[in-house]
């Protein structure tokens, strides 16, 4: 929205100057950004006052509307583009105006909003505490809400015979059971690996204001907002270890991302595997039936797509593609201050928001109403010559492999082939149980 468009602008000259130098993507800083720096305004404002550093009567005018803020209720008044000043002193500039104007009279942007404050701790605190927000309240419960639907599957699926597949050939059989089994543990194995990178997220900058050494700022400030916010979010909220480690550099948010690439990386695996078992149904694995959400060609009748795995497939693309920027970004702080924070801001919050709708998708409207093919399954698990390899330890390596190159060259069954080539009908019968070979590869403590 330009300034123009606006009915009210609650900012002031800085903001409009922003507005004015910074016509480059027309994508605003993320509002979760500005929602947390409402919150931490406002947690400013009482801490300041609880101080003796701010009269209580603009204290309180001041946390009132940054409360509004922090709620949505004047996001249009934030219209500054998300490639803007490295440090993100025009978004924290743009909060001080609209919250100064909506207190009222008497109440300075600088003075009294930004008191404690600088762009250099506040903007990055406000990206990683959003951050947080949104991989602890969003991402993780729908993570664990896939990773459920993925084990429940996998326990329907138990004893349903496959073919295994390794380097996209046949291999010994396994479960569709243990299939799922296993991508059940990369969505919880990813989530863990999130949950892990939060601590470090959680750490904010806070107090250090211009350079991490906390000038003009009271040394019981950052304590005391980080209380508040802890206490109204439920977030645990942490000093950091070092403010100069913390004002100089945004390597958690850099580990996060990787956390969320290494997750986009395991759905890929799991929407590619998805996607292969559901294709056909003639010419096809047709291992499984996929959800048919919608007509999949507008000059073939009847083809359904796979199309959940395949937008889960993009977004890994894209939340990959971010991670690179914002590495390259972590890369490029200088001395007391990273200035590619709204870069970084911008690529990991989308990156959690896609991460977290596509396996809402994928459960929903794939995993939840996945049904096995049996047919297909049988078909594949006796097709498989790798059975053979259940032979090894009756008849030895070298003749198996003859009887699987006889059965692969002529089309027969590996059985008929077996039994021309010596084996009695006993140690076939043992051999190959397809049922205990699958069961055998779970047998791994």
């Amino acid at each position: 929205m330009s300034v123009q468009d606006q009915s009210r602008e609650l900012w002031g000259g800085e903001t409009r100057k922003a507005v004015e130098n910074f016509p480059i993507s027309g994508e605003r800083v993320p509002v979760s950004v500005v929602h947390w720096l409402g919150r931490i305004k406002g947690a400013a404002a009482r801490a300041n006052a609880d101080l003796g550093l701010l009269d209580a009567g603009v204290a309180d005018r001041i946390a009132k509307a940054a409360d509004e803020v922090a709620a949505g209720t004047h996001d249009d008044q934030f219209p500054i583009d998300v490639f803007q000043t490295g440090s993100g002193t025009s978004s924290n500039m743009n909060a001080n105006e609209v919250l100064a104007s909506l207190a009222g009279e008497g109440v300075h942007p600088n003075d009294h909003v930004n008191m404690g404050q600088s762009s250099n701790d506040v903007f990055p605190s406000a990206v990683h505490l959003a951050a947080l927000d949104e991989a602890t309240n969003r991402l993780l419960p729908a993570l664990g809400a896939l990773e459920r639907s993925l084990a429940v599957k996998a326990d329907e699926y138990a004893d349903i015979v496959k073919a295994g597949r390794t380097h996209l050939m046949d291999a010994v059989p396994v479960t569709l059971g243990q299939e799922f089994a296993g991508y059940a543990a990369q969505i919880r194995l990813g989530a863990r690996r999130i949950s892990n990178a939060l601590p470090q997220v959680a750490q904010i900058p806070l107090g250090g204001t211009a350079t991490g050494t906390g000038l003009n700022t009271h040394p019981d400030f950052a304590r005391r907002v980080r209380e508040l916010l802890s206490s109204n979010s439920r977030l645990e909220i942490r000093a950091p270890e070092d403010p100069f480690e913390a004002q100089g550099n945004r390597d958690a948010l850099v580990e996060l991302s990787g956390a969320l690439r290494t997750l986009a990386v395991s759905l890929t695996k799991i929407a590619n595997d998805l996607a292969m078992m559901g294709s056909g149904p003639r010419a096809g694995l047709g291992e499984l039936y996929l959800p048919e959400l919608q007509k999949g060609s507008s000059i073939m009748p009847g083809k359904v797509n796979p199309v959940i795995p395949e937008v889960v497939l993009q977004v890994a693309a894209q939340v990959i593609g971010n991670d690179t920027a914002i590495t390259l970004g972590g890369m490029q702080g200088q001395f007391e201050l990273n200035v590619r924070v709204p870069l970084m801001a911008r690529n990991l919050l989308q990156s959690i928001h896609l991460l977290t709708t596509s396996s809402d998708a994928l459960r929903e409207k794939c995993v939840d109403g996945v049904q096995p093919n049996f047919e297909g399954c049988e078909r594949s698990a006796e097709s498989t010559l790798a059975v053979a390899t259940a032979l090894n330890p009756y008849i030895g390596y070298d003749r198996a492999a003859a009887i699987v190159k006889d059965a692969a060259g002529s089309g027969r069954t590996l059985r008929e082939v077996a039994r021309e080539h010596g084996v009695d009908e006993e140690t076939l019968d043992k051999a190959l149980d397809l049922r205990k070979m699958a069961a055998g590869s779970s047998a791994q403590g």
